[in-house]
């Protein structure tokens, strides 16, 4: 017996995946109008599609804000805007949470627990939008991965804060 045949492998650690690997999927949730749409027209496209924000953008194309659908019927129903009027830059959030695809998935997905996000962009290098990443996609993202992030989605799921 050699010393080689002594000496056990090292379990090869699994990297972690990267925002990159859910790209696919982050571009088909990517909704986008010019900040002069109204937010009738804001509301329509969100009423066709299975996610629940809009990100606004410039002529250039670089991300401006966002509006929910949460901000949609608060301002519906608190009569605040005329929707047939009221332009999309008008309502929407400034405050925008990004990633990028070369960061970590399990880093995004903890700083969208710890902030209690549903959705975060993903921007490249010039802040345009390149899709939307759902708490959901990241989660099975990771799991399909088999990662060892296992303390990580078991804490998201029982609600446990990150320390």
């Amino acid at each position: 017996m050699t010393d080689t045949d002594t000496h056990k492998e090292a379990p090869r650690s699994v990297p972690a995946p990267l925002v990159s690997t859910i790209q696919t999927i982050a571009r088909s949730r990517l909704l986008t109008v010019p900040a002069g749409a109204h937010l009738v027209d804001v509301a329509a496209l969100l009423s066709s599609a299975q996610i629940s924000v809009v990100v606004v953008c410039s002529e250039a194309g670089a991300v401006l804000g966002i509006i929910t659908e949460t901000m949609l019927v608060k301002q519906l129903g608190l009569g605040q805007a005329d929707f047939f009027t009221t332009r999309a830059d008008a309502v929407m959030s400034r405050e925008i949470r990004s990633c990028g695809l070369q960061d970590q998935l399990s880093d995004v997905v903890a700083i969208m627990h710890k902030l209690g996000l549903i959705h975060i962009l993903l921007v490249d290098a010039d802040n345009k939008p390149l899709g939307v990443v759902n708490v959901r996609d990241g989660l099975r993202a990771l799991l399909l991965a088999g990662n060892q992030e296992e303390e990580l989605l078991r804490n998201y799921v029982m609600g446990i804060g990150y320390q």
